[in-house]
């Protein structure tokens, strides 16, 4: 039994030392012409090379945004909050003479616009701007254009998102009347914690605002931008985006004395985005407040009456 073993751990050894003998044994290559004794061949080099060379730019995978968009000052913000009128109708001036060559905003009508501070027969004025397809056809059975009318929706720029997305390059621009509620960067921790107490509901606009006010930085090193797209750190989907930059300084004229810079154009634009999308907000944050003192001010009542009946009680 002995020999049996000994036998067998002396092959399994012989057999380990093969490959090593072999290649000890294997010829070194001939050395080249203007090269020392023993250097290594330029396809060893090269790989060699390329390997230094993706670990010296080895970098981790990005999340976007690469930048998170700063902090804005709203009117609206807090459960104290108010719209700004004056913001509100240039925001909708800067969405008709810019954003609406390309975005639609379908779920707001021309009346909800009274809510912005004007009256019924400016808002018919307006109305009667455009020429609207009327959803009922004629007596004929044809379908006809007419002067628009305060029930009517914003018109959008294209008849349908295939139609946009061939006449843009095939990029469908958004739909606007919610992306101040569908567009928001999540702020972490402990930063939500607070927005409980804050009632921060402004991520939307601060995303808007920093898209806007984005376009023309240094992309970073080893950041690939494709053919036809855009540089923006803020964008929450990529390093870049199709459209290009929409707002330029003296682009939008203001009748009320506000600047007229890429940032005041920003701001008032994401403001009226954030009053399409949630137009209630400020009487919900009020309706909010007075519910929350209501629940305080019982609960005090509450244990009051408690300490009250169980007093005599023995405990």
């Amino acid at each position: 039994m002995k020999r049996r073993l000994s036998a067998l751990l002396a092959a399994l050894l012989l057999t380990a030392s093969m490959p090593i003998v072999s290649l000890a044994q294997e010829p070194a290559p001939a050395a080249e012409a203007g090269k020392a004794p023993g250097a290594a061949p330029e396809s060893g080099r090269g790989a060699e090379a390329a390997e230094a060379g993706s670990a010296g730019t080895e970098h981790a995978t990005p999340h976007y945004p690469l930048k998170k968009p700063p902090h804005m000052s709203w009117s609206f913000a807090g459960p104290f909050g108010h719209w700004d009128l004056g913001q509100l109708q240039r925001g909708l001036k800067i969405y008709k003479e810019v954003c609406s060559a390309c975005h639609s905003m379908n779920l707001v009508s021309f009346r909800n616009l009274t809510a912005l501070g004007y009256s019924d027969a400016q808002v018919r004025a307006l109305a009667a701007e455009y020429q609207v397809t009327d959803p009922a056809p004629n007596a004929q059975g044809e379908m006809f254009q007419r002067p628009g009318i305060p029930a009517d929706r914003l018109p959008a720029p294209f008849p349908n998102p295939e139609a946009a997305a061939a006449a843009l390059g095939g990029a469908h621009p958004p739909d606007l009347s919610l992306i101040a509620k569908a567009r928001a960067v999540e702020r972490g921790f402990p930063y939500f914690v607070f927005d409980i107490f804050t009632q921060y509901a402004e991520g939307g606009p601060d995303y808007i605002h920093g898209l806007l006010t984005g376009y023309g930085q240094t992309p970073p090193e080893h950041t690939t931008i494709a053919p036809g797209t855009h540089y923006n750190p803020y964008f929450i989907s990529g390093p870049a985006l199709a459209m290009a930059q929409p707002l330029t300084d003296g682009q939008v004229t203001f009748d009320d004395g506000a600047p007229q810079t890429v940032d005041q154009y920003a701001r008032d634009v994401a403001a009226f985005l954030m009053w399409a999308a949630e137009p209630h907000l400020v009487a919900r944050k009020a309706t909010g407040f007075v519910v929350m003192i209501f629940l305080i001010g019982f609960a005090v009542m509450l244990y009051l009456v408690k300490k009250r009946i169980w007093a005599a009680t023995p405990h």
